[in-house]
């Protein structure tokens, strides 16, 4: 029995050294300290795999280091490190060495902190703090840890140190924002996951997330918000080993693709070679399904799978894979000729891909830790759990046009709520420059039904275009008395405040009525009584007369010669419409007779006599 382990750790070591040699990139994130005033500057900061860090946010705290416990790694039952009211919220700084990170953080949490920094006990480039690996640890409380944890170099930690014991307090912002890319509206992520239930908490924990994840991912895909991509991670058996049992259970493709064994023990349970298979089938599942433009289908195979088909029901197998295709109505025989022949000395395309893509590109670095999560390029670090996950993909969309799932209360706070964020606002009609982001505010004055306003967003915002009088009347002034309504908006080409015909004024504060009457501005024809009204007058004249406004006079003693006038112009239209026609006749005429004649030349008409047969007689 020992020397099957030691063969079986032989043949994964070897492994993992023939194919994830390579470069791990550690994610970061950036540490400001505040005060005091000898420590102030910007510090990098390794992001724990463990935890929730707040991606897309910062947090502000003071640092303290414990007197007793100073690494963290028992209970602080006998301190309290929640912040009072009004007071910055702790972060505890613990040193590196003698247990688990994940163990610190736990300890931390427990004890009140908001985060925990951890001091690299030695001068070293920064390094990933991790999980503890299976049947290392009792590890049943990481994925109970929900607050952010950094690692910061051995320099930092004790120039924090010294000037805590000066008596010095040392405030940090730790800042996120920055740690994800975000560079467009939508955000392309992937998965690097495993078929195998059989891990323990690890794969119990990355399966509850792909069950509890599924519904958001889903919706996210069919609206075009993010585009997802399942991964598979599949080492190669050296060629030294190809013969050996624990490569020919743990390989297919003639040890091209393999996997360990889910249980590490080669005499029960299923083989790596088995996990191969079905990591080939779901991979081959998203590529029928994504050429069918609906590769969010992926999220209800490996669920139901996992579901309908475990390892420890020994239900792990093609045929439960087969039924769960069917009921989803995928093409299983695409399926089948993508997955091809595990056994034939040959390379399958899919996990070809699949083995490339796991070498680092730009800023991501190699895939070593299973499952790991990358979003717009860059690898996750955290708590495999919907909210933090979600928090993080948010994160990753430019400023105002995250999706509405990303404003929900339970995953940012709206600055909108509170003073209207510092931006312009007309309480009036309800209308605000304030936009919720996920990253915080922007002061941007808005479109409200096709109508444009333009300004800085925070002290001032003005409606332009057609429509514009519709919001708060432009800013402009109005008024209504006696039944009648005015207002000084212009809504066409000409634009602004301008008091109507009738008033004077700014237009904007007050427009006042003119008295046209007192002024001698209308009504000024002889025998006219004048009559001053709200934005208007009226005249009436002399008995029997009628009132033009357009003239300012009076008719009616003129109207008989008006009448001559029009009359006169009527009989001029009749005979010129006559002349024309009787001329068009004439015209008409002539030219029929004349074309008649030019014909007559050349053949018979019907009104002539026959000619042919009176020459004929004469002979």
């Amino acid at each position: 029995m020992g020397t099957t382990k030691l063969s079986l750790l032989l043949c994964v070591g070897v492994l993992l050294l023939g194919c994830c040699v390579g470069r791990f990139v550690v994610e970061k994130n950036s540490l400001k300290v505040t005060s005091p005033k000898s420590l102030k500057g910007t510090y990098e900061c390794a992001i724990g795999n463990f935890g929730v860090p707040k991606y897309g946010g910062t947090l502000v705290g003071s640092v303290l280091y414990p007197k007793v416990n100073q690494k963290g790694c028992t209970n602080f039952s006998d301190v309290n490190f929640q912040s009072k009211p009004g007071g910055f919220p702790t972060f505890l700084l613990v040193d590196r060495g003698d247990c688990y990170f994940t163990l610190k953080a736990w300890n931390a949490q427990n004890g009140g902190a908001a985060a925990i920094l951890v001091a690299d006990d030695k001068a070293e480039t920064l390094i990933t703090m991790d999980t503890p690996e299976e049947g290392k640890a009792n590890d049943d409380y990481v994925d109970k840890i929900s607050i952010p944890s950094a690692l910061i170099s051995k320099s930092l930690g004790d120039s924090i140190k010294q000037a805590l014991s000066d008596g010095e307090m040392v405030n940090i912002n730790l800042d996120w924002r920055e740690s994800l890319p975000h560079p467009d509206d939508r955000v392309e992520y992937e998965l690097w996951t495993n078929s195998n239930d059989e891990c323990g908490p690890k794969c119990d924990s990355l399966i509850n997330f792909l069950k509890d994840f599924k519904g958001v991912a889903q919706q996210l895909e069919k609206k075009g918000f993010t585009q997802f991509t399942p991964r598979y991670i599949t080492w190669f058996c050296p060629e030294a080993f190809l013969l050996s049992k624990q490569c020919k259970s743990q390989c297919i493709n003639n040890g091209r693709y393999c996997a360990p064994d889910p249980e590490q023990d080669f005499s029960r349970g299923y083989d790596g070679k088995d996990v191969v298979v079905q990591n080939l089938r779901q991979a081959c599942f998203y590529k029928v399904a994504n050429e069918s433009g609906k590769p969010w289908q992926w999220w209800d195979y490996v669920t139901d799978f996992a579901i309908r088909c475990p390892m420890k029901e020994n239900k792990y197998s093609e045929e439960c894979s087969d039924q769960v295709i069917k009921s989803l109505g995928a093409d299983l025989k695409k399926i089948k000729d993508c997955v091809g022949d595990p056994h034939a000395d040959v390379e399958n395309p899919v996990l070809k891909a699949e083995q490339d893509a796991q070498i680092g590109q730009g800023s991501r670095g190699d895939v070593t830790i299973l499952p790991t999560l990358v979003i717009n390029n860059r690898q996750y670090r955290g708590k495999l759990s919907r909210p933090s996950v979600l928090k993080a993909i948010c994160s990753g969309y430019l400023e105002t046009t995250e999706p509405s799932i990303c404003l929900t209360s339970d995953l940012e706070t709206n600055e909108c709520l509170e003073n209207n964020g510092g931006c312009w606002q007309d309480k009036s009609s309800n209308i605000t420059a304030c936009r919720d982001t996920f990253r915080g505010r922007v002061c941007e004055c808005p479109i409200v039904q096709n109508v444009k306003f333009f300004g800085d967003g925070y002290t001032h915002c003005e409606a332009s275009g057609s429509l514009s009088c519709e919001f708060n009347n432009g800013g402009c002034w109005k008024g209504a008395q006696g039944g009648r309504a005015y207002s000084a908006c212009l809504d066409d080409y000409r634009k602004g405040c301008t008091c109507p015909p009738g008033f004077r004024g700014d237009g904007v504060q007050s427009c006042e009525d003119i008295d046209e009457c007192n002024e001698k501005t209308s009504c000024q024809c002889p025998g006219c009584k004048c009559k001053n009204t709200w934005g208007s007058y009226e005249c009436k004249c002399k008995s029997g007369l009628f009132y033009s406004r357009e003239n300012d006079t009076c008719f009616g003693e003129y109207s008989a010669s008006v009448l001559n006038i029009w009359v006169i112009i009527l009989v001029l239209v009749v005979a010129v419409a006559g002349g024309y026609a009787f001329y068009k006749y004439r015209i008409q005429r002539y030219m029929d007779s004349e074309i008649r004649t030019i014909m007559a030349q050349y053949m018979p008409l019907d009104s002539q006599p026959d000619v042919s047969n009176q020459v004929h007689h004469n002979i």
